[in-house]
C-alpha cells in the first residue's frame, strides 16, 4: 500500500513540474485574454449593429430614461427575419434581468454578482487549472466574455441589449403555456453574450466529465482527475 501511495505522489509531483499552474504560463494567459477579447468585441459589435439596423431607424439609448422606467423598451418595429420557417428573427429588446430575462429589475444585484463571478473565474483559471488545460481556458474565457459583455451594457445603458429571438412564430403544443403565460415555443430574446456564457459552461462541464474517465495503465487518468480535484478545491475555498 505504501509503495502505491508513493508512486502516485511521485507521479503527481512529476506532473506538476511538467504542467505547472496556469498563472505561470504566458500561453495560458494569451489564450484567456485573446478569446475573451474576441468574444467581448463580437458581443458589443453585434448589439451595436442590431440597434442601428434592425428597426426602421437607429435606436438611441438614454441611460437615465431606461433607469427611470424599468419597463422601457425600444420603439415598436417589425423586426428582421434571419432564418426561414420562423427559426430566427432579430427583435430589439432591453433586458432588465439576467440571461433570457430571468430576474427582472435586479440590476444592482446582477452587477455585483457579475463582478464577483468574473473575479472568481480568473482565480480558478490562475490557480485551479494547469498550463496545458487549453480547453478549460477557452471555456473560462467565453464565460468572462459573456459576463463582461452584459456587465458593460448594465453599467452604460442601465439594461442589457438583446436581439436574438429563436422560433418566434412557433407555439407550444397542446395549448400549453410557460409560467409567465407565454405560449411561444421559445419566448425569450437573448444576445451573443448569453450564447458565450452557455457555450463556456458547456465546455467546462464536458471537459470535467471527460477527464473523470477510467484510470489508464500509465496513470494518466489519475493525473487528469487530480487536475479537476485541484480546481474543485479552489472553488470550495
Amino acid at each position: 500500500m505504501s509503495s502505491g501511495r508513493s508512486s502516485q505522489t511521485s507521479a503527481r509531483s512529476g506532473r506538476t513540474s511538467t504542467d505547472p499552474p496556469a498563472w505561470t504560463s504566458p500561453i495560458a494567459w494569451c489564450t484567456l485574454v485573446l478569446v475573451a477579447a474576441f468574444g467581448i468585441g463580437l458581443d458589443l459589435w453585434s448589439k451595436d449593429w442590431a440597434f442601428r439596423n434592425v428597426a426602421e431607424r437607429p435606436v438611441v439609448l438614454d441611460r437615465d430614461v431606461i433607469l427611470a422606467d424599468s419597463d422601457w423598451r425600444p420603439p415598436p418595429h417589425q423586426g428582421m427575419e434571419v432564418l426561414p420557417f420562423g427559426l430566427l428573427d432579430f427583435d430589439l429588446v432591453m433586458n432588465h434581468g439576467a440571461v433570457f430575462g430571468i430576474g427582472q429589475d435586479q440590476r444592482t444585484i446582477f452587477i455585483a454578482f457579475t463582478i464577483t463571478a468574473v473575479t472568481l473565474a480568473i482565480m480558478i483559471f490562475a490557480f485551479g487549472t494547469r498550463a496545458r488545460s487549453h480547453a478549460l481556458h477557452v471555456g473560462i474565457a467565453l464565460i468572462l466574455a459573456g459576463g463582461i459583455g452584459n456587465l458593460y451594457d448594465r453599467i452604460l445603458f442601465g439594461a442589457v441589449r438583446d436581439f436574438l429571438h429563436m422560433l418566434p412564430g412557433w407555439d407550444l403544443p397542446f395549448s400549453l403555456n410557460w409560467p409567465n403565460g407565454s405560449a411561444g415555443m421559445f419566448p425569450w430574446v437573448f444576445n451573443v453574450a448569453d450564447m458565450l456564457l452557455l457555450l463556456g459552461m458547456a465546455i467546462i462541464v464536458f471537459m470535467t466529465g471527460s477527464q473523470k474517465g477510467p484510470v489508464s495503465r500509465d496513470g494518466s487518468g489519475v493525473e487528469e482527475r487530480d487536475r479537476i480535484v485541484d480546481s474543485e478545491n479552489h472553488l470550495g475555498g
